[in-house]
C-alpha cells in the first residue's frame, strides 16, 4: 500500500470517527431528557375552579365547568445536583439544561397555555437562566405544601426573564464553612400593563398629574440574598435575607418630558429604592416596589427535620419603621427523615403549619405615622392591576383579587385586589397510602377587604380618609385540597384531585380532577 493510498485510508476514518463521537454524545445528551404527557378530565361546580385547585400552580389551571386538558412536558436537567459528571464522577465546571410545559384546554374557556419555556448554563457556583421559569421567592418550609410565599409564591406564569444567580447555598471556604450564601439578580419583560390616566396629589398640594401613555411596557426587576448560618456538620442552622421585586418601566412615556431621568439612571433608582419627583411627577419611588425579609432556623434531629421561618412583608415603607411589624408569614415545617415509599401502609413526608397575618399594615388611626400610609398589599397608585401578571396574583393567593371573590362585597374601583387584610391559619402533608402518594392542603380564614374599604379608611401620611359606605363585611372562608398520584407499569401513573371551597369570600364550589401520565 503506498503512502498516499494509507493516509486517504486514514482520512476516511475521520469523518466515521466523528460521527460515531456525535452519536455517542447525542446519545447522552437524549438519555438526561426526561419527557412526559398528561390527560386530565376535570369538572367543577358553580362555574369556577376550587381555590387550591388553580392556586399556586404557576398559571397551569384547568377550564370552569365540565373539560378536558392535555399537558406535554419536556426537560433536561444538569447532569447531577452537585455538578458532578455522572460518568466521570468529576466536577463539570461547564454543565446546561432547559424546559418546556405546555398545556391546552378544552371547555368552557378553551385556551392554549405556555407554562415553561427556558434555558439555563451552569459555570461553577453561577447559573444563567433565560426564558419563562416555575420560579418562587422567599424563605419557605416547603414550597408545594405552602399557602403562598408574599413575594412570589408560583400562583401567576412567570414572568419572561434572564436571572444570574447562585441558585444553591454556596459554602464560603472562610470561617471553616460557617457561612454558606445564595441570591439572584433579574430583569423580566411584563409587557403592556394598565396604569392611571390621571393621578391626583396630596390634598396638601391638589396637584394633578396627567398621564401620557395609558398602557406603557413594564419591566420586572429581582434581586435577592440570603445567607445560612452553620456548619456542615451542625444540627442547628439559621438563615436570613431580603428579597426586592420592581414592577417599572417607560416612565417618561408615561409622565412625558417633565420625567427627567435617562433608561439607566431610572434602573438605578429602581434598584436601589431611592425616592424621585419633579414638576409635573408625584414624588415617589419609581414603580410598583415590594419583598419580604426573611428569617429562619433549622434543626436536625434524629427522626425528623424541624424549620421554623417567618416573612416580613414590606410594600411602601412602613416596614423602615417596624410599623407593619405584625403582619407576616409565620410557618413551621416538620421532615420526616425515616420516610420510606416502599412502606405499603401510611407513611407521612412532611408536614406543614402556617399562620398568615396581613391584617395590621400600619393602618390603623393608632399605628405608628409614615408618609406613605397603610402598607395595602399588592395594590399599587399607579399599575391599576397592581401585583398581578396575566390577570392572576403573582404573590400570597389569599390575598384576593376583584375577580375572584364573590360577587357584592364592597371595593374601591382603582384596587384590583380587594382583600389584602387576613387572618389565615393552613395546614398541608404529603407522603403516601399503599401504592398513592398524597398532598393535601386545608386552609381556613378570617377576611376583612382592604383599609380602604374599612371603617378606619386608606390612609397617605397624615391624611386619612374615614368610611361610613362601601364598608367590606368581613367573611369567613374555608378551602381543601388532595392530590393522590400511583405509578404503574412503563412509565404509565394515574392520578386525581380534589377540591372544596366553603365560606363567604369565595363562590361555594367543588372540584374533582382525573388523570393518567406517560414519562419517558
Amino acid at each position: 500500500m503506498s503512502v498516499i493510498e494509507n493516509i486517504n485510508n486514514k482520512l476516511i476514518l475521520v469523518p466515521i470517527a466523528l460521527f460515531a463521537l456525535t452519536c455517542q454524545v447525542k446519545a447522552q445528551t437524549f438519555k438526561n431528557i426526561k419527557a412526559e404527557v398528561e390527560t386530565q378530565a376535570i369538572g367543577t361546580t358553580s362555574g369556577v375552579v376550587p381555590f387550591w385547585m388553580r392556586s399556586n400552580q404557576f398559571g397551569s389551571t384547568p377550564s370552569p365547568g365540565a373539560s378536558a386538558s392535555f399537558i406535554a412536558r419536556f426537560h433536561r436537567d444538569y447532569s447531577m445536583p452537585s455538578s458532578i459528571d455522572s460518568t466521570s464522577g468529576k466536577k463539570k465546571l461547564i454543565d446546561w439544561g432547559f424546559g418546556f410545559e405546555g398545556r391546552a384546554n378544552a371547555g368552557k374557556d378553551s385556551e392554549l397555555q405556555l407554562i415553561e419555556a427556558y434555558a439555563k448554563v451552569r459555570a461553577g457556583i453561577f447559573q444563567l437562566k433565560g426564558g419563562r421559569t416555575k420560579d418562587v421567592m422567599g424563605l419557605n418550609g416547603d414550597t408545594a405544601l405552602s399557602s403562598g410565599n408574599f413575594s412570589v409564591s408560583g400562583n401567576a406564569l412567570g414572568i419572561p426573564k434572564i436571572e444570574l444567580s447562585i441558585p444553591d447555598y454556596y459554602t464560603v471556604p472562610a470561617f471553616n464553612g460557617l457561612f454558606a450564601i445564595k441570591g439572584n439578580f433579574t430583569h423580566g419583560w411584563v409587557g403592556k400593563t394598565r396604569i392611571l390616566d390621571v393621578i391626583t396629589g396630596s390634598q396638601s398640594s391638589k396637584q394633578v398629574y396627567l398621564i401620557q401613555n395609558t398602557h406603557p411596557t413594564t419591566y420586572f426587576h429581582q434581586k435577592s440574598i440570603y445567607v445560612r448560618l452553620g456548619r456542615k456538620d451542625w444540627k442547628l442552622k439559621l438563615y436570613g435575607g431580603f428579597n426586592h421585586q420592581v414592577y417599572w418601566g417607560n416612565e417618561k412615556e408615561a409622565y412625558g418630558p417633565n420625567f427627567k431621568l435617562s433608561p439607566l439612571k431610572s434602573f438605578f433608582y429602581v434598584a436601589t429604592g431611592k425616592s424621585y419627583g419633579a414638576a409635573g411627577v408625584p414624588n415617589s419611588k419609581i414603580g410598583n416596589q415590594l419583598g419580604s425579609v426573611d428569617l429562619g432556623a433549622e434543626y436536625d434531629f434524629n427522626s425528623v427535620k424541624v424549620m421554623v421561618y417567618r416573612q416580613t412583608f414590606y410594600d411602601v415603607g412602613a416596614l423602615s419603621k417596624l410599623a407593619n411589624i405584625r403582619d407576616g408569614l409565620n410557618g413551621v415545617s416538620i421532615e420526616n427523615k425515616n420516610y420510606d415509599r416502599k412502606n405499603r401502609g401510611f407513611e407521612w413526608r412532611k408536614a406543614l403549619f402556617e399562620f398568615f397575618y396581613s391584617k395590621d399594615q400600619a393602618g390603623y388611626p393608632w399605628s405608628i405615622p409614615t408618609k406613605s400610609g397603610d402598607e395595602d398589599y399588592y395594590n399599587n397608585f399607579y399599575y391599576m392591576e397592581g401585583w398581578s401578571y396575566n390577570g392572576l396574583g403573582v404573590g400570597n393567593p389569599l390575598i384576593t383579587t376583584k375577580n375572584d371573590a364573590r360577587k357584592g362585597q364592597a371595593y374601591r374601583y382603582a384596587d384590583n385586589f380587594i382583600n389584602n387584610r387576613i387572618v389565615a391559619v393552613h395546614f398541608g402533608l404529603s407522603g403516601s397510602v399503599q401504592d398513592w402518594d398524597f398532598t393535601t392542603k386545608l386552609t381556613y380564614s378570617k377576611n376583612y377587604g382592604t383599609f380602604g374599604t374599612s371603617i378606619y379608611g386608606g390612609s397617605t401620611g397624615s391624611i386619612r380618609n374615614p368610611q361610613t359606605t362601601n364598608i367590606f363585611v368581613p367573611v369567613d372562608q374555608f378551602s381543601f385540597y388532595l392530590e393522590g398520584m400511583r405509578p404503574l407499569n412503563k412509565g404509565y401513573s394515574v392520578g386525581f384531585a380534589t377540591a372544596l371551597d366553603q365560606g363567604k369570600l369565595l363562590y361555594n364550589s367543588y372540584g374533582l380532577l382525573l388523570k393518567l401520565r406517560k414519562s419517558w
